[in-house]
């Protein structure tokens, strides 16, 4: 089945879903034909210096690919290694210092509620992460919030919508419907 699209796509890992060598599998991403816009490096088990280890791999991969590498969680990894952006939960967000933001092109944030979405943009958000749309393992035992909250979600802001969570080449195009800007997809992407 041949993957057209007209939207963005993000690239969020797990480099426990992937099968050989995890910066192999970002370079083959990267070289797809289902190259992502971004990849947000969300590799939560690691403890701060690990994760930089690994961001500056990742970073030095995506340079020159066209990807925008966006940093998660770490926002001093990111400030330090000045990344192209850094993702973050919705409270790590508004916590964080305004001369800290003003320090990082994208700034993107998880939100879960209408009221997160606008007080995220209304304090500096690029764009935000809307989920999770449909059933996935990442979020087991908890119920999807589907394309009725999502469509909220983007009705609400004026900044892009990527919409997270159980997305596939079967159902983005539901998620662009109710107004996303972008899907993203971690097992799609990891599990290659």
């Amino acid at each position: 089945m041949e993957f057209n699209h007209d939207y963005k796509l993000v690239c969020v890992t797990n480099r426990h879903l992937v099968k050989g060598d995890f910066y192999l599998q970002i370079k083959s991403i990267l070289e797809s034909r289902f190259k992502p816009d971004m990849l947000v490096l969300r590799e939560k088990d690691l403890k701060e210096e690990e994760y930089q280890v690994v961001a500056e791999n990742v970073m030095e991969i995506c340079q020159g690919s066209g990807t925008k590498c966006i940093l998660h969680y770490f926002k001093d990894v990111a400030l330090s290694l000045g990344a192209d952006g850094i993702h973050l939960p919705y409270t790590k967000f508004m916590d964080m210092p305004g001369t800290e933001k003003k320090q990082v092109k994208i700034k993107g944030v998880s939100v879960h509620s209408v009221t997160e979405a606008l007080n995220a943009q209304k304090s500096g958000a690029s764009y935000i992460m809307a989920g999770h749309i449909y059933k996935t393992a990442c979020k087991h035992g908890l119920e999807p919030r589907g394309t009725g909250f999502l469509k909220e979600i983007c009705t609400a802001v004026d900044i892009p919508v990527y919409a997270i969570g159980g997305i596939n080449i079967d159902n983005a195009r539901e998620c662009i419907e109710a107004g996303a800007s972008g899907v993203c997809l971690m097992s799609g992407y990891m599990n290659k």
